[in-house]
């Protein structure tokens, strides 16, 4: 059984970092033996830390030799690109739909699987709302969270319920997949979705989607206040203010 180098978790994690960025910076490639001389580290730190980086798939090793930067990682770089440039575009929608509707508003993303808040905006004085910038969300009891796995296949939403489940955080969560499904049958077709305190007692959400230019759900465009602010009478009224907004972000992002 291969067992990893004597090594302090900093001292991996700055030579697994290392190692992507010489890989990256190299035009045809590295070697186990180049990386090692070149950076200094012992082969058999080197190849097990290479080793790992292959099987999480961040570097890769097309012709059996050298290695090279993985999908992985450019995958990752299109992930931190689209959440700037939606947070660029939201920062000059999310006030103006604060002040339309007098509550919380934010754009969440969805970041390997799980919906992440990147920006997000609030009226002054009133009510506030259990959010931030840089939160993350379970997919399932957030309306931001249904919006965004919406128009994935169905392998790969199932895939992120085996992994995260469906966890109770107040009676009204759901937590069952056949229910979950079905709601998401509802949010695809009706277009927007709802969290009604199935994330947080007395806090209720909509959210609408944000697309890109080939018409992808990159976003979603939430609305949140307290019940007792935000009452069930007003979701459709509160999706039918949101929508010009994320339509308008959309645009932005070359949404046709």
């Amino acid at each position: 059984m291969f067992r990893m180098p004597n090594m302090t978790t900093n001292t991996a994690v700055d030579r697994a970092l290392s190692i992507l960025e010489a890989v990256a910076q190299s035009e045809r490639g590295l070697t186990n033996s180049q990386i090692s001389r070149q950076l200094d580290i012992p082969k058999s730190s080197a190849s097990y830390l290479l080793r790992t980086l292959e099987q999480r798939g961040y570097l890769r090793k097309p012709g059996g030799q050298r290695y090279e930067i993985g999908l992985k990682v450019l995958g990752l770089g299109q992930s931190a690109m689209r959440g700037v440039s939606l947070r660029r575009a939201s920062r000059a929608v999310l006030p103006r739909l604060v002040e339309e509707t007098g509550l919380t508003a934010h754009v969440a993303i969805l970041d390997h699987g799980r919906p992440v808040y990147i920006d997000r905006a609030e009226k002054p004085g009133f009510i506030k709302i259990n959010t931030w910038v840089g939160r993350e969300l379970p997919v399932h009891s957030t309306s931001v969270g249904k919006v965004l796995v919406a128009d994935l296949a169905f392998e790969e939403l199932t895939s992120i319920l085996d992994r995260d489940g469906l966890e109770r955080t107040t009676h009204k969560t759901i937590t069952e997949r056949s229910d979950f499904l079905a709601e998401i049958d509802r949010v695809r077709e009706q277009g927007f979705a709802v969290d009604d305190e199935e994330n947080n007692l007395g806090v209720r959400c909509i959210a609408v989607p944000i697309r890109d230019a080939a018409a992808q759900v990159v976003g979603a465009l939430g609305v949140s206040g307290a019940t007792s602010q935000f009452r069930s009478d007003r979701v459709e009224s509160m999706v039918a203010l949101a929508r010009p907004y994320a339509e308008e972000i959309s645009e932005s992002l070359g949404a046709a």
